[in-house]
């Protein structure tokens, strides 16, 4: 016998089945949400590393390398160089730049050179020991001047 006025069972578990389809709707979205995340940061991570080198140590039948961050030949997670002395490890005679990321292009973007820099006791382009010359960027922004 049913009470006048009360929910019948079927009722009752209709609106728990409503409630619980829209929690698990909340939930799924919110995994969207973490995993639009969580690639986002890895794009981010990945391009951080190609801004950064790295150095394969010098094995018995090869020379040391350097590589981009972002270069698989040599997965290494931290122990990053930064440009300056990514530029001065090309410049040791027994340290070559990867065939494959070829890391050197990064480095010389911005001195006009394709080539390795350099050496830190040869002479640079201008005739002075250990300098190597930096030119600027052409191109730059409206309304700035570049200093030739």
């Amino acid at each position: 016998m049913s009470v006048p006025g009360a929910i019948s069972d079927l009722d009752e578990n209709r609106a728990l089945a409503e409630w619980l389809e829209w929690q698990l709707r909340q939930v799924r979205g919110r995994i969207r949400e973490l995993e639009i995340k969580e690639e986002q940061e890895r794009r981010r991570e990945q391009a951080h590393a190609a801004l950064r080198w790295k150095i394969q140590p010098q094995r018995s039948s090869s020379a040391a390398l350097v590589h981009r961050g972002d270069c698989a030949l040599y997965p290494v997670e931290g122990g990053f160089l930064t440009r300056g002395e990514a530029m001065i490890a090309l410049a040791e005679p027994d340290i070559e730049a990867c065939q494959i990321c070829k890391p050197q292009t990064g480095l010389v973007h911005g001195w006009g050179r394709t080539d390795r820099p350099t050496r830190l006791g040869g002479a640079g382009r201008d005739g002075r020991r250990g300098h190597v010359p930096q030119r600027p960027l052409r191109g730059g922004r409206p309304g700035t001047s570049v200093p030739r």
